[in-house]
């Protein structure tokens, strides 16, 4: 992989102006939960008043708070969150049928095609993975539900901007640093939105080594009964085990049907 680190969640400063509908304390209170990530799992007051912008009373109020509600514990001066935030974003998970269907049907294709399988939406410009189903260990990285990727340079977040209006696929791509993780990856805006729209046109995508050397990704659209682009599902590979021509001759059917079959079984349940 290439020497650049990937990006941390998005900063809390992100975030829109108070307002009539705005709930200041609400949003400090995210922002404090959203500063812990895989690179600072304990931190000290200062520290999360430095990652948040907060002061550090503000930032001790709200640590506490959260302490009290069970989200942070804390050890001496160091303070984590607890395994009761995943709460949170499992009540994402089991609001959407989708999630439940998908499983078995990404069970059925990894056991098909020995290769991992995921499924992720999109946020921003980021896709977010929602269910991994893993087989051999292939990124340098771990990924697992709640993980975040780039869109412009994988091949499920292609899928997911595709799904979107030409302007606002080209707004996403515009709107975060394009970094270079290969040789391969492509930063260039205009050279990303005519992928995009080629991704749009055929209906999947593959991303040949972009965000990581030797891993290859191959991407199809879950969609709605309207057509709409719900999430994507992806089978990712090794170059040298599954070389790119190979990913589209074998797995692409078997993606696309996939991909069918979660839809189809998403319109039945509803």
């Amino acid at each position: 992989m290439s020497s650049q680190p990937l990006p941390s969640p998005p900063a809390a400063a992100e975030r829109p102006k108070p307002g009539d509908t705005y709930v200041q304390s609400f949003a400090r209170g995210l922002a404090v939960i959203r500063s812990f990530s895989a690179q600072a799992p304990m931190q000290t007051l200062t520290e999360v008043a430095h990652r948040t912008g907060l002061t550090r009373a503000g930032a001790r109020r709200i640590l506490l708070t959260l302490e009290g509600l069970g989200y942070v514990e804390s050890q001496g001066r160091q303070f984590r969150l607890t395994p009761k935030i995943l709460d949170l974003g499992f009540a994402y998970l089991s609001s959407l049928p989708l999630w439940n269907l998908a499983e078995p049907v990404m069970e059925a294709l990894v056991a098909q095609v020995k290769e991992s399988c995921s499924a992720a939406v999109l946020d921003g410009a980021e896709l977010v993975y929602v269910l991994r189903v893993p087989t051999h260990k292939i990124m340098s990285i771990n990924l697992g539900i709640g993980s975040r990727l780039p869109a412009y340079c994988t091949s499920m977040g292609r899928v997911l901007l595709a799904g979107l209006p030409p302007e606002e696929a080209r707004a996403r791509l515009a709107s975060r640093e394009r970094i270079s993780y290969t040789s391969r990856t492509v930063v260039d805006i205009d050279a990303l939105v005519a992928l995009v729209d080629t991704v749009r046109g055929q209906g999947w995508c593959l991303v040949n080594q972009e965000l990581e050397e030797g891993l290859v990704s191959l991407a199809a659209p879950i969609v709605d009964r309207t057509g709409r682009t719900i999430a994507a599902l992806n089978i990712s590979g090794q170059h040298n085990r599954t070389p790119p021509a190979m990913m589209v001759e074998q797995f692409l059917p078997r993606l696309l049907q996939a991909s069918r079959d979660i839809a189809r079984l998403l319109q039945v349940k509803k």
